[in-house]
């Protein structure tokens, strides 16, 4: 079981990756909400996201942050790029990440750029594969950053040496 991450020690920035309008039709007509995907970060590879519904926008927002929070994850960083190439996949949501060298800059669409800035990537390159909903974006997004490994990481659960694993390529 993966540890909690405690939000309260964090300095969390926060963003709005999209708000919809949603509605839904009773019988005395139309029922008019919001759903806001936030997401938050610390810029030191820590980041989560949330979806928050209500009647109004504020609280819509708010609840995606309250939301944000309680799903923070820790990202596996190499400096300032990841480790190595991922794919993230959730639903018909489909995302590339590849590191890229310093200089680069974020390559990424809208969502993934969001979450990629407030986990504190500041060189990579991504591309959007399938689907390109925000919210499955996201997930995808999050799932490939989940499956990043260092590779001490690596060698540390093989328990080999980490000159091991870089001599191999993490083939071993």
């Amino acid at each position: 079981m993966a540890k909690m991450i405690d939000a309260n020690e964090l300095d969390l920035q926060e963003k709005l990756v999209t708000l919809n309008r949603v509605s839904k039709t009773v019988k005395g007509g139309r029922i008019a909400r919001f759903a806001a995907l936030m997401v938050v970060g610390d810029g030191k590879g820590h980041v989560g996201f949330g979806l928050g519904k209500a009647a109004e926008v504020p609280d819509a927002i708010r609840k995606g942050i309250e939301d944000a929070k309680k799903n923070l994850i820790e990202v596996s960083l190499q400096g300032s790029t990841i480790p190595h190439e991922i794919l993230g996949i959730y639903g018909s949501g489909s995302v590339l990440l590849k590191p890229a060298a310093p200089g680069t800059g974020i390559i990424a669409g809208g969502a993934v750029r969001i979450v990629l800035e407030l986990a504190g990537v500041r060189n990579i390159r991504s591309k959007c594969l399938r689907s390109n909903n925000p919210v499955n974006v996201v997930k995808a997004t999050f799932e490939g950053l989940k499956q990043l490994r260092t590779a001490s990481q690596v060698a540390a659960e093989r328990g080999i040496d980490v000159n091991a694993v870089k001599a191999n390529g993490g083939n071993n």
